[in-house]
């Protein structure tokens, strides 16, 4: 560590004793713009040897307890550092150079897991249903299960995950040391939104670290220093991945992108399904391409959203459709353009002689007949199947027997004036 790194870290430790009550606003509104800060503060915590160590986390501790949610969030963009470091040196069994990071995880667990009167927080969490759309779906696009889930949570069948109360902490130890860390990561990644850059690589380099650690792969990735395996349990790789999978998203692709590899291999070796099922599922959603995202500005995840519009088109065939265009095969336009009323038959005109006036012949005749018989059966038939017209169909289905006795007698008789 440099003399000027450790200057900053001495100025910054003795500024905020003699810091008033009235200034703290502004201070830690002021704070998070110290780039150089920050990575003194990171390169303290990387040397766990260092006389700094020890002051440091005491007034990280300090800003964490305060109340202001500036110095609140400034403490938390160190804490997958904090973690590693702690892991690291459990893992090589020198416990008492750790002294500090345990006493300051331990401090941030204890007020966090209680509200401010003192009692005991219950997280609670409602699973979300998929007959409900969201901005990651939308209930007509899942089909015939969108209709189950629909009536289930008619009956109020929600599922709620509750977590807590979680009992106070006095020191970690190898049967705890997970429950706290899981939850610290909860922690984290409740505030990622207002995490800088340089938390969220920190977290996806210890996610690496911690995952390959001890194994074939470490010799793949580089890394020196600790050989030995780090332990993990399935919860905390879940809150390593939630972290990652925000991380791919905002300015950190290749980064995450190998976390996500690492932590899916550890996961296959442990044999955790839950890392698993979140990792392949993180991986299934990844575009093929790396995500060209703002490192500044506001942080989200991308997702698409599909078209609220109805996707039902205006010309979908039902049953008024239907009944519409049965009507409308009857209806037959005039020379003036009028059209009849619906469910009023129209008598077609029916001539015995050709266009010229001149009788048919005798050839013709059966031909003339058949049509004349078959108009006169589909006329029949359409008028009795619909019972809105039964009542106005007798009188017709009589006029075309009266037309079809004088159609024969006016083709038997040649005197007889034609209609």
């Amino acid at each position: 560590m440099f003399t000027s790194e450790k200057g900053v870290v001495e100025e910054w430790l003795s500024e905020f004793k003699t810091l008033p009550e009235t200034s703290l606003p502004n201070y830690a509104t002021n704070l998070k713009d110290k780039s150089s800060l920050v990575s003194s503060l990171y390169k303290v915590i990387q040397e766990p040897q260092s006389e700094l160590l020890e002051p440091v986390c005491h007034q990280l501790f300090e800003f964490y307890r305060s109340g202001e949610e500036q110095l609140l969030r400034f403490t938390l963009q160190f804490l997958p550092e904090l973690i590693w470091c702690y892991l690291a040196v459990s893992a090589s069994r020198n416990v008492h150079s750790s002294g500090c990071i345990e006493a300051l995880l331990l401090g941030v667990y204890n007020l966090e897991i209680v509200d401010k009167q003192g009692h005991s927080k219950v997280l609670s969490f409602t699973i979300p249903s998929l007959s409900k759309p969201s901005v990651y779906h939308e209930p007509s696009s899942i089909g015939s299960m969108a209709l189950t889930e629909s009536a289930l949570s008619q009956h109020g069948l929600s599922k709620v995950v509750y977590s807590g109360p979680h009992p106070q902490r006095e020191m970690l130890t190898a049967q705890n040391r997970f429950e706290v860390l899981t939850f610290l990561l909860l922690c984290y990644n409740a505030a990622l939104t207002y995490m800088p850059s340089v938390s969220l690589q920190s977290l996806c380099q210890i996610c690496s670290r911690i995952c390959v650690c001890g194994y074939p792969r470490q010799h793949v990735r580089k890394y020196k220093g600790v050989s030995s395996r780090i332990p993990v349990s399935s919860g905390f790789m879940v809150q390593m991945l939630t972290g990652i999978y925000f991380a791919l998203y905002n300015g950190e692709w290749d980064l995450a992108q190998k976390a996500l590899d690492d932590i899916t291999y550890r996961a296959q070796l442990e044999l955790y399904p839950e890392p698993l099922l979140v990792a392949n599922a993180i991986k299934a959603s990844l575009p093929h391409g790396a995500m060209k995202s703002s490192k500044e500005g506001t942080r989200c995840i991308q997702v698409e959203i599909t078209p609220t519009a109805s996707r039902i088109s205006r010309n979908a065939v039902t049953s008024m459709s239907i009944r519409g265009h049965r009507w409308k095969r009857h209806e037959q336009p005039d020379n003036n353009n009028d059209t009849t009323e619906l469910g009023i038959l129209v008598i077609p005109e029916i001539s015995v002689t050709n266009v010229s006036g001149e009788r048919t012949g005798n050839g013709e005749k059966g031909r003339t007949l058949g049509e004349i018989d078959a108009q006169h059966m589909q006329g029949v038939q359409e008028t009795a199947t619909d019972p809105r017209t039964e009542s106005k169909g007798l009188p017709e289905i009589r006029r075309q027997k009266s037309v079809r006795k004088m159609m024969e007698d006016g083709i038997n008789s040649p005197g007889r004036v034609q209609f």
